[in-house]
């Protein structure tokens, strides 16, 4: 009895089992998963020639289907003349020799096979500006159990684009994209539209600056100078316009009320003085804006100079770092500046090179006081002896009475330089940060002035002909 329940249990089990595999098996049914897969690919690669066109017949071409999805103008450079957009390509042809039966390989329709191991026709934009020609993405492509093969590679594609800016900001911009083949010619290789609307704009996503009208597809076939067989080529035109909004605001509106303002003098009578000096005071902005960009100009220029480039003029220290700043009245941190400092600060200048022209070399290399001087006369008198260009005093006691060795001194002349060298450095490094101080100083200063000279010029002008009008002021 126990080995008729065992069997009977092990035939329940097993009929599961077989059950859960069929309703498996009809799930899966439609999959590219399993052994299936690679066995098919096997079949199908094994004795595949990437170098071979495939067609059944060699003497027909082999015809290919070619679509353009616009997904982004990303620039228009009409100084280069470059159209810079994103863009899927869309190719479709059927190889002869990846097809099989889908019952024979578990219910496979379909594979996706990089394109490095099939092959694909070597269609390319003709226009292309980018530095690697080719600005495509190699995606897989997807080979159906009957011979087709899908291939939409994505890219980034730079095109030359004759740009025509003689109605700016008004204007339309035509540009083409060419695509075809590279080797191939018609008789081998044929393209062709696979939409007669040309590009497939319906995941375009809307620039700023142009509005996009259309993007048309053409079919040309040309004989080139080159070969005589024809070439087929597809060429998308993408219909863009200007939009014109942000430059009606910030260069059309402010033209016209200018142009408008200038009409208003002939609208005085002939016999009023009025008319003639309407244009003047039109002359005069003119001209103040001509001078305050010219101004602005220098101004930034003083900002942005360094010592090791431009040496700061006597006169332009004299200028705008003591007495023009002294009357707009303007100060910097630490420094106070009046007409007597400015005067001490001169008599200084004077005292400091005659004290500089009378130390010694080693007063001067330390910046410190000279008490190395000559003394003479008398049992506590020193003597001095020289030494890099420098004294060092000696007394003559009896104690001291012994003059430095020569090797002492070449010490000291080494240790002398190594001074100089270091205090060098340091003053070279105070002076480069105190020159570019002054210069951006000059530079707050000359634009506190044109400030004050603009405000009270553009401020006399209007006043003048307000003041001249016959009708403004109510008496």
């Amino acid at each position: 009895m126990t080995i008729s329940f065992q069997q009977a249990f092990i035939e329940i089990l097993i009929f599961y089992v077989n059950e859960k595999m069929c309703l498996y098996w009809q799930f899966f049914s439609d999959t590219q998963q399993g052994p299936h897969e690679k066995r098919l690919l096997n079949n199908l690669l094994g004795m595949y020639n990437v170098l071979e066109r495939p067609v059944a017949n060699e003497s027909e071409a082999l015809e290919v289907k070619f679509g353009l999805t616009l997904q982004q103008i990303i620039d228009v450079d009409e100084k280069n003349q470059i159209l810079t957009t994103n863009a899927w390509l869309n190719l479709e042809w059927n190889d002869y020799n990846l097809r099989w039966n889908e019952t024979e390989y578990g219910g496979i329709k379909d594979l996706r096979i990089t394109p490095n191991k099939l092959w694909k026709p070597d269609v390319l934009m003709y226009n292309s500006a980018d530095e690697g020609f080719d600005g495509t993405y190699q995606t897989n492509v997807v080979v159906k159990h009957n011979g087709s093969c899908l291939y939409v590679p994505p890219g980034i594609f730079k095109s030359t684009c004759k740009i025509d800016i003689t109605w700016f900001p008004f204007d339309d911009q035509h540009c083409d994209m060419k695509f075809g083949s590279w080797t191939y010619d018609g008789n081998q290789l044929d393209l062709v539209l696979n939409s007669e609307e040309g590009g497939d704009l319906s995941d375009f996503i809307t620039n700023g600056e142009w509005y996009l009208i259309g993007m048309p597809g053409k079919k040309n076939t040309i004989v080139y100078q080159c070969c005589p067989e024809p070439y087929v080529d597809v060429t998308f035109t993408i219909q863009i316009r200007r939009r014109t909004l942000y430059y009606f605001f910030n260069l059309i509106v402010p033209c016209v009320l200018i142009s408008s303002m200038a009409l208003l003098g002939f609208t005085l009578p002939p016999d009023s003085g009025e008319k003639l000096t309407l244009g003047t005071y039109f002359n005069c902005i003119m001209f103040m804006v001509a001078s305050s960009v010219v101004l602005t100009v220098v101004v930034l220029n003083y900002h942005h100079r360094k010592p090791d480039i431009h040496e700061m003029p006597q006169w332009i220290k004299t200028v705008f770092l003591q007495w023009l700043p002294w009357i707009l009245r303007m100060s910097r941190p630490g420094k106070k500046i009046t007409r007597k400092s400015i005067l001490m600060n001169s008599r200084m200048k004077e005292l400091e090179l005659k004290e500089r022209s009378s130390k010694s070399l080693l007063a001067n290399v330390l910046d410190i006081d000279d008490d190395f001087r000559n003394v003479s006369g008398g049992n506590n008198a020193s003597m001095t002896t020289s030494l890099g260009g420098g004294f060092i005093r000696h007394p003559t006691t009896i104690e001291d009475t012994a003059l430095p060795s020569s090797a002492t001194q070449r010490d000291l002349q080494h240790i002398l330089r190594e001074l100089q060298f270091i205090t060098n450095r340091m003053k070279k490094s105070d002076e480069e940060a105190e020159v570019i101080s002054d210069w951006k100083f000059a530079a707050m200063v000359v634009d506190r002035f044109c400030l004050i000279i603009f405000t009270l010029f553009t401020i006399v002008a209007t006043v003048a002909v307000l003041v001249s009008a016959p009708h403004i002021i109510v008496q």
